[in-house]
């Protein structure tokens, strides 16, 4: 009877303590399919299959190849990954396909009030997306480059900021200090609305109604500006062909240029590391510079979203809770991702690991809505028309007023679709 009670108690603990390895890890076994713009950090399937047991299949993309898949797949209801990245920009147009799972039910009221920028991904009162890169606009520059150059003060004015430029070309630190995209790709695009800011205006009013066509207007005087760079030889003429990321990469991390007009903040991790940057220790953030010289900032945050054709959606949210956490967005900085908990940022500045940080939360304070009416549907094909006008316009093949009026063509026709 004793032998019969002692095995009877064993099996008890047994059950008991089941049940508190699976809560450990409820879905241990289950595998997903994640799809992000590439580089992403080498360790992230492999550090979430650890904590979790969910094995990840990390497939990445340069960024602008991940739209047209995402489009395809999901236009044919079939899901692109379980797990997909969502940029602020396609927002409108995703939510109109009713094509993405809503989140409000998976994330509590704190999270969101961590993650403020979320509610541009909010269309309807649906949470389609959650932000994992507080991506917003500044400017990096090479401080050595502006040393050596004998410049001891940083631009505040976009005057000021083109006399630097030359100074740098005339010492002969750099041939083309200037890094900014002109290929017809969406970096073009966002260097010149982030011009347009730094001119004192705005694409549109609150009605749509283009505000960037007469020569007086600053998304005028931002193309012209960009053109004038260009003409001055303080930009690489090879970048009416060259991606943001290209110039990024290519360029600025290789010394090759002295100042990206439209900074990445969450790429200085990467070009202050000796692994994967030749400017390590020389990189730094600028507020962004204007016409006025009071500094002025967008964002364009991306997000994770997880398509209502998924099949593994639990593990899906799992994985979107981990990678989005504050402490995983700590450690993420490193691999050029500022975090987009208000949190984490703080906490990263407080104990100095993050680079140029009092510029950096300067800055982010700045920062404005691109569309404060919320990004419209016809986004992506407006982004389009601006950024192939800007790159004729690089070409000598429009001038600014026919550049300008291609783009508010382009805005009209994506509107009546």
């Amino acid at each position: 009877m004793r032998k019969k009670f002692l095995s009877l108690l064993a099996s008890a603990a047994l059950a008991v303590a089941l049940p508190a390895a699976a809560q450990d890890k409820p879905l241990a076994g289950k595998s997903i399919t994640v799809l992000m713009p590439s580089p992403q950090g080498p360790d992230i399937a492999s550090a979430f299959e650890a904590e979790t047991g969910i094995h990840v299949d990390l497939q990445t993309l340069s960024w602008d190849d991940i739209r047209p898949k995402l489009v395809t797949a999901l236009v044919a209801g079939t899901a692109p990954a379980d797990v997909t990245e969502f940029d602020w920009s396609w927002t409108g147009q995703f939510a109109a396909a009713d094509w993405y799972m809503p989140l409000n039910d998976s994330f509590d009221a704190d999270t969101l009030k961590d993650i403020s920028v979320a509610k541009i991904f909010t269309v309807d009162g649906k949470l389609l997306g959650i932000p994992y890169t507080n991506d917003f606009r500044v400017m990096l520059v090479n401080k050595k480059h502006f040393a050596d150059a004998g410049i001891t003060e940083m631009p505040k004015t976009l005057e000021q900021l083109e006399a630097a430029a030359k100074q740098i070309k005339e010492k002969g630190v750099a041939t083309y200090p200037i890094g900014l995209p002109l290929s017809a790709t969406e970096g073009a695009s966002t260097s010149w609305y982030l011009l347009t800011k730094a001119f004192g205006g705005e694409l549109f009013d609150k009605d749509f109604n283009p505000l960037f066509t007469k020569p007086d207007s600053a998304g005028y005087k931002a193309l012209a500006f960009e053109l004038k760079l260009l003409k001055e030889g303080l930009v690489d003429p090879a970048s009416t062909g060259l991606k943001d990321s290209q110039i990024n990469e290519g360029m600025f991390s290789q010394g090759l240029t002295s100042i990206m007009i439209s900074g990445e903040p969450g790429r200085l991790g990467q070009m202050n590391d000796p692994k994967q940057s030749k400017v390590a220790g020389q990189v730094e953030a600028i507020l962004v510079p204007t016409e006025s010289g009071q500094t002025r900032s967008f964002g364009l945050p991306e997000a994770l979203a997880i398509p209502n054709v998924s099949s593994n959606k639990e593990a899906a949210v799992a994985f979107v809770k981990w990678f989005t956490s504050r402490e995983f967005q700590k450690k993420n900085v490193a691999n050029g991702f500022l975090p987009t908990r208000t949190s984490a940022l703080s906490e990263l500045n407080s104990e100095g690991k993050l680079n140029s940080g009092d510029a950096l939360v300067a800055q982010s304070k700045t920062v404005e809505a691109l569309f404060p009416q919320g990004t419209p549907p016809w986004y992506p094909q407006f982004s389009s028309g601006v950024n192939t006008a800007i790159n004729s316009a690089a070409k000598d093949q429009m001038t600014v007023d026919q550049a300008v009026e291609s783009i508010a063509s382009a805005a009209k026709q994506a509107m009546a679709q």
